[in-house]
């Protein structure tokens, strides 16, 4: 599963936004996906940007970061600014942190530790994701899904099997975008091709996985338990 928080970076001085990029490399938990020096082509870029977090200064011309952030969706955000007058503003905004250039590499850990925290407690307190589908968008409930893999037809696609028996089709997204959304605990991926739900293990070998669910045959669905994905199922079986 991806643990790391996907992140946008937005500073208008460019060595201002290289050396923030620079310490944002050097953190384990972040994966930057892009940054700008602009927020007029950040905006132009948002809607087909997938982030979790974005960390950005205050002072920029055009539109400043306390605008920036007040139309990122309720998306957290850690403020870099050399200004202390904003921070009010900032935790109004539900601002994850406000920190002080200059950035030093032990106060941005700290910013996101914070980050990584509140991102992880709202996935694992969520019921429900919404998701394109071949009926369309579909909230797809967490405690119905039982199983996921990938359409032979098209690997782009994925099939979500619920309890009832039902199926439909998650269109063009990826087993690590699923796992980003799905309940961490909850979910496994156990090869290439498959992800369970942990509560429908009924026992497992070195290699294989007996599960609670039924095929349209009447025989019990068995998965083949990867190696590479052995050591992650069997510490979600301990927790």
């Amino acid at each position: 599963m991806n643990t790391k928080l996907k992140c946008l970076l937005l500073d208008d001085e460019l060595p201002g936004l290289m050396y923030l990029k620079m310490l944002c490399e050097q953190i384990p938990e972040l994966e930057v996906v892009k940054a700008y020096n602009n927020p007029e082509v950040f905006f132009g870029d948002l809607e087909g940007l997938d982030f979790d977090l974005c960390i950005m200064d205050i002072e920029m011309p055009g539109m400043n970061g306390l605008e920036v952030a007040a139309k990122l969706r309720g998306k957290p955000v850690i403020f870099t600014t050399a200004y202390k007058d904003y921070a009010a503003e900032a935790f109004d905004l539900n601002a994850v942190d406000y920190v002080r250039k200059p950035v030093t590499m032990e106060r941005l850990q700290q910013a996101v530790e914070k980050a990584t925290a509140r991102v992880f407690k709202k996935r694992e307190n969520r019921q429900f994701v919404q998701l394109n589908t071949d009926r369309g968008k579909t909230l797809l409930f967490f405690d119905q899904l039982v199983y996921i893999k990938a359409s032979d037809s098209d690997s782009r696609d994925k099939l979500a099997y619920l309890q009832d028996g039902t199926n439909f089709t998650i269109k063009n997204i990826s087993f690590s975008k699923l796992l980003d959304v799905l309940p961490r605990a909850d979910f496994c991926r156990v090869n290439k091709k498959e992800i369970l739900a942990v509560r429908c293990v009924q026992s497992f070998s070195f290699n294989e996985i007996i599960t609670s669910i039924f095929q349209p045959s009447g025989k019990v669905l068995k998965l083949l338990l990867s190696e590479v994905y052995r050591q992650e199922f069997v510490a979600k079986l301990r927790l």
